[in-house]
């Protein structure tokens, strides 16, 4: 999930990264909404929120619009560097960094806003500003290690994917198509998995309110820590193969 790179990574591999994260992305999103009401899983409304602010001539709030904006570009940035200079030394740990970077991030919101947040614009401001550097990481990793075919923070691109799709599926002759299958296949399941994100993320919010965030964490953990096991059952695997004969018996003696 996490170790293969570009086209070495098979379907199976992007739909389980891709629906996990987008899972995450979708609990984050919802409930950045309910509590700040802003979008943080994107920055396409934000765009239009900066021109507008500018065209007011309202230059407070569009320098923190901008803010936000670049703070998703530096998540993004983050995560494409940390992958081409490290992922040629240990690929796990290159494609692993990025996400225990969206986990601090997203631990820090939950836990400040559990405890310490009184409400201000400034606090708002910035826990807002984290979310989207912490959502950049995420969908920076996920797209850099899947050769762009993997993005879990954003529907936008996605809807106008899987409308071409539902378009070539009129003909025979893409529904018999394995790649454009297999494509489907992944954008389908980020996109349920982001919805049922969001949809869990608004239910046990009314419960829980800001730990929702260490449940999205987990949902992130999941994700290293699986790859983590299958690293270790491969090691033990190799280390199995490599053992003498002589020795073998002598363990079944």
């Amino acid at each position: 999930m996490l170790r293969k790179f570009s086209n070495s990574r098979t379907v199976k591999d992007n739909i389980q990264l891709g629906s996990l994260s987008a899972f995450s992305a979708g609990m984050v999103n919802v409930t950045s909404v309910i509590i700040f009401f802003a979008f943080t899983s994107n920055v396409t409304g934000h765009y239009a929120i900066f021109a507008e602010e500018v065209a007011k001539g309202n230059w407070n709030g569009a320098v923190i619009v901008f803010a936000w904006i670049f703070l998703f570009f530096i998540g993004n940035f983050c995560s494409n560097q940390v992958i081409i200079n490290f992922n040629h030394k240990n690929s796990y740990l290159a494609h692993s960094l990025p996400l225990f970077l969206e986990i601090i991030c997203l631990f820090a919101v939950g836990t400040y806003g559990e405890f310490y947040y009184q409400e201000t614009l400034l606090e708002t401001e910035i826990m807002v500003g984290l979310m989207l550097f912490a959502m950049g990481l995420q969908n920076g990793l996920t797209a850099s290690i899947s050769n762009f075919s993997v993005k879990t923070t954003h529907m936008t691109g996605l809807t106008t994917d899987v409308g071409i799709l539902a378009s070539m599926y009129t003909k025979k002759k893409y529904r018999n198509n394995k790649q454009l299958k297999e494509k489907g296949k992944v954008l389908l399941s980020i996109a349920l998995a982001y919805i049922t994100g969001g949809i869990f993320a608004g239910v046990i919010y009314l419960k829980i309110q800001f730990m929702v965030f260490y449940v999205a964490c987990f949902a992130i953990f999941i994700i290293i820590g699986y790859e983590y096991y299958k690293l270790k059952i491969n090691k033990l695997i190799r280390r199995r193969r490599k053992q003498p004969i002589s020795a073998k018996y002598k363990i079944a003696d």
